[in-house]
């Protein structure tokens, strides 16, 4: 029986209604990539792709006082970042779009620092990449992080799941390679620590979890989830996200 795409996106966005993030991450991980980032302008011109509730778009604001673009797909969660923006009073920093980050009309060059965590699958990362790239400036910076297999010889049970969910997942290695022939050079990679999975997504997404009102296609969408999680419980060693660090070449 084919899934209602529809029924499953709303079903999935309720599932991450709230929380802070949308996928895994961390603000001191990430604050950490950013005071290694080559120089960029001292006002940059700043782009969050896949933005969700803004946990990424409101650091970027914060870090560098000034403004920053946060594209989502999601209504829900654009609503979401206006209102957290505006508690943190960053809204004069934060220009919410709701958008495809695959159809951006913007000008080539026009981006400094594009920052996207978790989303460029959507697209798929070469796709991603190749549909960014002229949006940076000459010497721009992406920081992109992807789900990446860190070895070659992958536990068959995750080997299959993500076959099925994330058919183009690559190793680190290959995604160099897409990075390099979609016009970047790679200035670093750093693997997201399994701890924040945990204690910023996973967690929060289990208490979230408790608070649904079951329906059929909740209840499929809570035990993919769980698949997942019980995954990366046993081969985390194996696979996560790496953030990869980019430059226009």
């Amino acid at each position: 029986m084919s899934i209602d795409q529809t029924e499953y996106m709303a079903a999935l966005t309720d599932l991450h209604r709230g929380l802070d993030r949308q996928g895994p991450g961390d603000a001191d991980f990430s604050r950490n990539i950013l005071e290694h980032l080559p120089a960029v302008p001292l006002k940059p011109r700043i782009a969050d792709l896949g933005c969700g509730s803004g946990a990424s778009a409101l650091l970027l604001a914060q870090h560098y006082q000034s403004p920053v673009r946060a594209v989502d797909s999601s209504p829900v969660f654009i609503d979401e970042l206006k209102a957290r923006a505006k508690q943190a009073d960053l809204e004069h920093l934060i220009s919410p779009i709701h958008a495809d980050m695959a159809q951006l009309d913007w000008p080539a060059g026009s981006v400094d620092l594009l920052w996207s965590e978790g989303a460029a699958y959507n697209l798929g990362f070469e796709q991603a990449l190749r549909t960014w790239r002229s949006l940076l400036t000459n010497t721009g910076i992406a920081v992109i992080s992807e789900m990446s297999w860190f070895a070659d010889d992958m536990p068959e049970p995750a080997r299959a799941y993500w076959q099925n969910a994330y058919p183009v997942m690559g190793t680190e290695a290959e995604n160099v390679a897409r990075a390099q022939r979609s016009g970047f050079c790679v200035l670093s990679m750093q693997r997201l620590p399994s701890q924040a999975w945990w204690a910023n997504y996973y967690e929060p997404l289990r208490e979230r979890m408790q608070q649904l009102a079951i329906t059929p296609m909740t209840q499929s969408v809570i035990r993919e989830t769980e698949e997942e999680m019980r995954l990366f419980e046993q081969f985390s060693d194996s696979y996560g996200y790496t953030f990869y660090v980019l430059q226009a070449a």
